[in-house]
């Protein structure tokens, strides 16, 4: 079956930034767009009140996916607009709806001067249980800011894409995360920049005197560690520049810090099938909440 670029639409800010973003991506790939409306059920009392009534909901449903659809095919010639409608909890009709989509795409409202995500129950929920990769889109994202400047420095979506960042721990490289960040950064024609963060073992942290030798002989190892990580991914994609980051400290920080100069930052989730809590990580946890560009994080084993 033909996979789609779905996105979830709540005729909000940054669930219609979501949208521009998804029919983009639909486009890079040639894919059709599907708008996902979720409706959630009132309490009976509340439905049956005069501004809540059976014929304003179906108005207010059907109007705000249809009139999303309307627009994305004027700005964005070419791209084929669906839409779905269902009612439920819109975590689990999310993610539901993402098993059948190459990947889901969500908006997620900004937090002003400071830069990053506001990361709802909802989205963390569906990032935390959608088997298919989710996208999250900040509020005020538009097609320029993943692009260079042009040359007298304004913002444009005609210029090169900026670089995808990928965030890879050497130890657990899963293939489905390494491939999804090298066919993005092919599709978008840009370089491919792989951060890599990194600490020393407790062994050496602990009872051990600060060296210099020590301290430059584990950056060497790290640093050999992922180049052998991407060599097989290299050859697979020789089209795509690899740029390799390995740095000590804290690897959601070198992440944030890649992200202002990013078209898009690419991070896994570990699948766990326990139906209690968000299980996302703490550096995936603190990339969403704090990156500037459009995130992806891609599950896998």
């Amino acid at each position: 079956m033909l996979r789609t670029i779905t996105v979830g639409l709540d005729g909000s800010r940054e669930s219609r930034a979501a949208a521009e973003w998804a029919a983009r991506e639909a486009k890079l790939r040639g894919l059709p767009l599907k708008i996902v409306h979720v409706w959630e059920p009132v309490p009976e009392p509340m439905a049956q009140a005069p501004l809540l009534g059976a014929e304003t909901q179906q108005h207010w449903t059907e109007r705000v996916p249809r009139e999303a659809a309307q627009g994305l095919r004027l700005r964005h010639p070419g791209v084929e607009v669906h839409t779905e409608q269902v009612s439920g909890n819109p975590a689990d009709a999310l993610a539901e709806a993402a098993k059948s989509a190459e990947l889901l795409v969500l908006g997620s409202r900004g937090l002003g001067g400071i830069g990053g995500f506001v990361v709802g129950s909802v989205g963390l929920s569906t990032v935390a249980h959608a088997d298919r990769p989710v996208v999250l889109v900040r509020a005020l994202e538009v097609a320029a800011d993943e692009h260079e400047a042009d040359p007298a420095g304004v913002p444009s979506a005609a210029t090169p894409f900026l670089p995808v960042v990928l965030g890879l721990d050497v130890e657990h490289a899963d293939e489905t995360l390494v491939e999804f960040a090298f066919d993005a950064a092919r599709r978008r024609a840009t370089s491919l920049r792989v951060v890599h963060g990194w600490n020393p073992p407790p062994y050496y942290a602990y009872g051990t005197p600060v060296s210099p030798a020590l301290h430059e002989g584990l950056a060497l190892a790290e640093a050999a560690a992922l180049e052998e990580a991407l060599r097989p991914w290299q050859q697979k994609y020789p089209d795509v520049q690899v740029v390799e980051v390995s740095r000590y400290g804290s690897p959601a920080v070198h992440l944030v810090e890649a992200s202002g100069d990013a078209s898009l930052v690419v991070v896994g989730r570990r699948i766990r099938r326990s139906p209690f809590g968000a299980h996302i990580g703490h550096v995936t946890h603190a990339v969403l909440h704090h990156c500037t560009a459009p995130v992806a994080v891609v599950p896998h084993g």
